[in-house]
């Protein structure tokens, strides 16, 4: 994988890092808790001990953001995990049958939309990060069960595979030793994507009120609680939205970045 001359992996990977390193520095120190509320200090402007000021209860807002920032990306990386797992064992187990039930209800889960799902999954749990976990996750599934499923069956035609079976291996272990770690670098590039939308879930439901209850600091939360000083204050709705933006185009750019540094050394040897 060359990675040197690919400046899209090089440009998420920076702009993730301008918030993940903080925002790990702030969990580290904070415990990615809500800052101490503080009336007699409302809006206070930009200052040393207040970077980017305060909120109208008086909380800091860089940290308030940054522990959001935490937060929402650890929400979104179990959820990721989760659905990656699922849909990839879901995902061989298809390839190697009719796509009957997986792949009906696949297609079902893909015919609706998504973010209704996850609100009603959500409001089945209740307001609570396992909820907000399960119903993203749910969210990912039926793309990375497809994915998983179309990836897999391009290698089961290949003539490598039909030998295996003539050798007498099994399903289960072709799926093993010579599907699964060739769609790995596949699996990879979707699950940095899919961390993309993870995000913007998470911040989605969070701003309707079905995310993880208060005090936890989120990112969605925030701006549902800052918008209405949007004219007033702009800091304190622009800070959380630049802070979701920089996260979704990383990631996106970093699996873009990946997919092409992946797909290189391919077309180098199919040339």
């Amino acid at each position: 994988m060359n990675t040197r001359a690919n400046p899209t992996l090089w440009t998420g990977g920076a702009l993730l890092g301008l918030v993940l390193l903080p925002a790990l520095v702030t969990a580290l120190l904070t415990g990615a808790r809500a800052p101490t509320i503080d009336v007699l200090h409302r809006y206070a402007p930009l200052s040393l001990s207040h970077p980017l000021g305060t909120d109208p209860f008086g909380r800091d807002v860089m940290i308030f953001v940054l522990s959001g920032a935490f937060n929402s990306i650890l929400i979104a990386a179990m959820a990721v995990c989760l659905s990656t797992i699922a849909g990839t064992v879901l995902g061989l187990i298809a390839a190697g049958r009719p796509p009957r039930v997986i792949m009906g209800l696949t297609d079902l889960g893909l015919a609706f939309p998504p973010v209704l799902i996850a609100a009603l999954l959500v409001t089945a749990l209740g307001a609570s990060a396992m909820g907000e976990i399960l119903a993203i996750a749910l969210f990912g599934l039926p793309a990375q069960i497809r994915i998983t499923r179309q990836a897999a069956r391009a290698i089961l035609v290949q003539d490598y595979i039909a030998a295996s079976r003539l050798a007498g291996r099994g399903t289960i272990s072709i799926l093993r030793r010579h599907v699964l770690p060739n769609i790995l670098p596949l699996l990879t590039v979707q699950a940095t994507s899919s961390l993309a939308l993870a995000i913007l879930s998470d911040a989605g439901l969070s701003y309707l009120g079905l995310g993880a209850p208060p005090p936890r600091p989120d990112l969605g939360r925030a701006l549902a609680a800052y918008q209405i000083h949007v004219f007033d204050h702009p800091l304190l709705v622009a800070v959380p939205g630049l802070t979701i933006m920089l996260l979704v185009l990383g990631f996106n750019m970093t699996g873009d970045g990946l997919r092409d540094a992946l797909d290189a050394p391919l077309e180098d040897h199919r040339a």
